[in-house]
């Protein structure tokens, strides 16, 4: 795996850090991750499912949110909507840059933006969310002490993951309107929830939430044993992997194609040797018995 530091503006106007994680080889696919709550695309969910993903051919655009990690911008004046429109820039700079984006993968609070975002972009065909909020409006209970403050004041400081953030008033009213329901049921993408049982910062019944929202094709995940942070590289690595197999699916160029393999028509066996294709062979013809066995495709 190879991995470019690159830079776009943002929907706010802020020049967004990202690093384009790209495979050994031709990209199959273009995945854009979404990190989680005051994070960054540093995190170890983000750079070992990068990892995960390059290995099967999918390249991924990890970026900070306006406001965080190398990002520009003022995280005060952010908000989750902005994090959607940070979202569709991305993906209006991918698909301008590098390739079609059709895969959008979010963390936690994350994993909430990319429900909302998918409606909005036409060329991605999956969604994975992971450990993911049903209700954007779940991390309020991260600054509760701090509420009584923020409205009256118009804003506080907030310390979250041990570091300290100016939350404004208007960051609450917008988690507050948003209601990521009727937007899983119109987005009309294949759709992937993985979620880890035991995870005490999103409980599991938002998993269920979202998977009973959303239409088919649907399917669900248990990242059994992970923390919600994906900590472990091992848990990290398993959901890549996971993610990768189920978006063969769903991509134009699915990991399991050889484009360029020849199929064997009825009654035919292709001869691959050494990893090379030599010439499509007939079976002999036989006179008056069945073969005993029936040709088999070997190119796969």
């Amino acid at each position: 795996m190879s991995s470019q530091k690159i830079t776009f503006a943002g929907a706010n106007g802020a020049e967004l850090a990202a690093r384009l994680d790209l495979p050994l080889g031709n990209a199959r696919a273009y995945a854009i991750f979404a990190h989680c709550f005051t994070c960054s695309k540093e995190s170890k969910a983000a750079t070992y499912l990068s990892a995960a993903l390059a290995e099967q051919g999918i390249a991924m655009l990890r970026f900070d949110f306006t406001g965080l990690g190398g990002s520009g911008g003022d995280f005060a004046n952010t908000n989750f909507s902005s994090n959607v429109a940070d979202l569709v820039a991305a993906a209006d700079y991918l698909r301008a840059n590098h390739g079609t984006p059709e895969i959008l993968i979010g963390h936690s609070l994350g994993g909430a933006a990319v429900l909302a975002a998918a409606p909005k972009i036409a060329d991605v065909r999956a969604v994975a969310t992971i450990n993911a909020p049903f209700d954007p409006a779940h991390v309020l209970h991260m600054m509760a002490a701090a509420r009584p403050e923020i409205e009256l004041a118009g804003e506080a400081e907030v310390t979250l993951g041990g570091r300290p953030f100016r939350i404004k008033k208007q960051f609450i009213e917008d988690l507050e309107q948003h209601r990521v329901t009727e937007g899983i049921r119109r987005m009309k993408k294949a759709l992937l929830v993985m979620h880890a049982p035991l995870d005490v910062t999103v409980n599991i019944d938002n998993a269920a939430q979202i998977f009973l929202a959303a239409r088919h094709p649907k399917s669900f995940v248990s990242l059994d044993g992970a923390d919600h942070l994906l900590s472990r590289r091992e848990d990290a690595m398993y959901a890549g992997s996971v993610l990768a197999a189920w978006a063969a699916r769903y991509i134009a160029h699915p990991l399991s194609d050889d484009a360029d393999a020849p199929r064997a028509a009825p009654g035919e066996v292709i001869v691959a040797d050494a990893g090379t294709f030599s010439e499509i062979q007939r079976p002999a013809r036989t006179t008056g018995s069945r073969l005993r066995s029936s040709p088999v495709d070997t190119a796969g």
